[in-house]
């Protein structure tokens, strides 16, 4: 993580729900577009960590602002079409899409959701752009074809020098690091990993360098214990230190109930 500053510490709470608290009452909150996109998944897995994701944030900041959940909106803004339509180039995708944004009695906050698995994650901050990301370790993905996709020339060396069963756990660390970064700036994964370096998963996490344009002005990154199967990391785009609050079982399942 960044140096902090002597200022007091901001604090960016994160929720975490397994796909078994899905239910079709929390469809409810979903808005029409939502309901619509969720319906279009063909797994029900899939279907699930759509719905948790979307329900949990409506919840969480309905919570945070004492508000009904029905009345928390987002603004999908991609900031990758924003920059292409600046430089004159087709920005590709039409349809509403990019970094759900709250709006409404809610605006100010800021959320970031990531699924994989069976774990679906929510972090939540007040003022400052936040990004979390979750992948699930697996050693059946084609890692030496994925490797030269997200590991920057800095990171590569290291990455071949670690033990062979220490390198699945390892990519999915740096993956986890740098989509967290990236999702926090707005641009995600369009952005490009290999553009993005951080430290090596072995030690405490952090940006060491960002390549072109879009580079946070700072940066605040930490892991996430999702156990051993997991990967997950929180980036804040603070130059300020940040307390994780992260909100234990019962407080997720009260949260879905409510």
């Amino acid at each position: 993580m960044t140096l902090g500053s002597t200022l007091a510490p901001l604090t960016s709470t994160v929720w975490w729900a397994h796909t078994s608290m899905a239910a079709d009452r929390l469809l409810r909150l979903l808005d029409e577009q939502e309901r619509a996109r969720n319906a279009r998944f063909r797994h029900q897995a899939d279907r699930d960590r759509h719905l948790l994701g979307r329900a949990m944030a409506r919840l969480a900041l309905a919570e945070l602002v004492s508000c009904p959940p029905e009345e928390v909106t987002f603004d999908l803004i991609c900031r990758s079409c924003e920059e292409k339509e600046r430089t004159g180039a087709d920005p590709g995708e039409r349809g509403p899409h990019g970094k759900p944004v709250p709006s409404g009695p809610v605006r100010g906050w800021e959320v970031s959701v990531s699924h994989s698995g069976e774990w679906v994650v929510l972090a939540v901050a007040e003022g400052v752009p936040v990004g979390v990301d979750v992948e699930r370790v697996s050693a059946a993905r084609d890692l030496n074809g994925l490797v030269g996709y997200t590991l920057a020339d800095t990171e590569r060396p290291v990455w071949d020098a670690l033990p062979p069963q220490e390198r699945t756990g390892a990519f999915f660390g740096y993956w986890a690091r740098k989509e967290a970064l990236l999702k926090a700036t707005g641009l995600g994964l369009s952005g490009g990993l290999r553009r993005v370096a951080v430290s090596p998963p072995h030690d405490e996490a952090r940006l060491e360098s960002w390549t072109g344009g879009g580079a946070p002005e700072a940066a605040w990154l930490t892991d996430l214990d999702r156990g051993a199967d997991y990967r997950s990391a929180l980036a804040v785009l603070t130059d300020r230190p940040v307390r994780t609050e992260v909100r234990s079982h019962a407080d997720t399942i009260a949260l879905l109930r409510s």
